[in-house]
C-alpha cells in the first residue's frame, strides 16, 4: 500500500487538475454560447438569399453559369475544418476519419492547426492553410472560399467539399462531408440551405409574377451565387465553431467529474492507509508494554 505522504501528493495533484478543468469548462462554455448565437443569428440571412436565388431559378439558364455546369471530378478539392487546440473529446478525431476514407485523388485546404497538422504528417496534398479566430470573421472565411473558387474555376481542383462538424446540440456534433462546387441546380441547392437552417419551408409552385431585374437576371445571379457561396461556406464554419466549444465544454466537464471521482477515491484510500498506520502504532505499543 503506497505511503499516506505519497496520496496526500495525488489527492493535491489531482485536485490541481480539477480546478484546471473546472475553469476550462467556464471558459468554454462562455465561448459556446457566443459561437452558437453567431451560429443561429446567420441563418435567417442565409435563408433570406436563398429566396433570391429560389426567385431566380426559373427565370435564369443554369447551364451558362461555371458554378451549375457538371464536369468530370479528376481532383477533388477539400475545406478540412478543424480547431487550432486540442483537448476536445473526439471531435478531431471523427473528421480525421472521414480524411482517410477519401482514396480518390484531392488537394486539401484547411481551417485549424490540428488538421494542418495531421495532413502534413499523413503526407496529404495540402495546398493552404488558413487561421480563423474564435470571433470568426466572414472576412477570413472570405480568404479561404474565394481561393478555393479561384482554384475551382481555373481547372485545378473540380470540387469544392467542406469537411466539418455539423453543429446539433450541446452534446451532438456531427462529422460531415459538405459538397459545395459544382451545384446541381439552384433549387436542389436552396433546398440544402433550408434543411440546414432547419426551416424546410413547404413546396409551392415557382412564382409566375412578373419581375424585373436591373442589369438583367443573368447578371443578377453571376453576381449572387459567389457572394452565396463565400457565405454559405462561412455558415459551415461558424457551425464547426459551435461543435468546437461545445465538445471542450463536455470533455472539460467529464475530465473535472472523473477528477472529483478520483479524489474521492484516493481520499478513502488515504483513511485506509492512516487508519493502518494508527492500528499499527497501537499494536507496537501494546507490544512493548507486554514485553515490559
Amino acid at each position: 500500500m503506497a505511503s499516506t505522504r505519497d496520496i496526500r501528493r495525488r489527492i493535491k495533484s489531482v485536485k490541481n487538475t480539477r480546478q484546471i478543468t473546472k475553469a476550462m469548462e467556464l471558459v468554454a462554455a462562455s465561448k459556446m454560447k457566443k459561437a452558437q448565437a453567431a451560429a443561429i443569428a446567420g441563418r435567417a440571412y442565409a435563408q433570406l438569399m436563398a429566396d433570391m436565388l429560389a426567385a431566380l431559378a426559373s427565370r435564369v439558364d443554369e447551364s451558362q453559369h461555371p458554378f451549375l455546369t457538371q464536369r468530370e471530378v479528376k481532383t477533388r478539392g477539400v475545406l478540412l475544418v478543424t480547431t487550432d487546440k486540442g483537448l476536445c473529446g473526439p471531435l478531431n478525431a471523427n473528421l480525421f476519419k472521414l480524411v482517410m476514407d477519401i482514396k480518390t485523388p484531392v488537394k486539401f485546404y484547411v481551417i485549424g492547426r490540428k488538421g494542418a497538422q495531421f495532413i502534413a504528417r499523413t503526407k496529404r496534398a495540402m495546398v493552404a492553410d488558413f487561421t480563423v479566430s474564435d470571433r470568426v470573421a466572414f472576412a477570413e472565411v472570405k480568404t479561404a472560399s474565394e481561393f478555393m473558387t479561384s482554384q475551382f474555376l481555373e481547372g485545378v481542383i473540380d470540387t469544392i467539399e467542406v469537411i466539418y462538424p455539423r453543429f446539433k446540440n450541446t452534446l451532438i456534433q456531427e462529422s460531415v462531408v459538405r459538397p459545395v462546387l459544382p451545384l446541381h441546380s439552384l433549387k436542389e441547392f436552396v433546398a440544402t440551405v433550408q434543411a440546414d437552417t432547419g426551416t424546410v419551408r413547404v413546396p409551392h409552385a415557382d412564382d409566375d409574377r412578373e419581375m424585373l431585374f436591373e442589369p438583367g437576371a443573368t447578371q443578377v445571379l453571376e453576381a449572387l451565387l459567389p457572394f452565396y457561396v463565400n457565405r454559405h461556406i462561412y455558415q459551415l464554419v461558424l457551425s464547426a465553431k459551435a461543435s468546437e466549444h461545445s465538445s471542450r465544454m463536455v470533455a472539460m466537464k467529464t475530465a473535472k467529474d472523473n477528477a472529483t471521482k478520483l479524489v474521492g477515491e484516493l481520499s478513502l484510500e488515504y483513511n485506509k492507509a492512516r487508519q493502518a498506520a494508527i492500528t499499527q502504532e497501537i499494536l507496537e505499543i501494546a507490544a512493548s508494554a507486554f514485553a515490559a
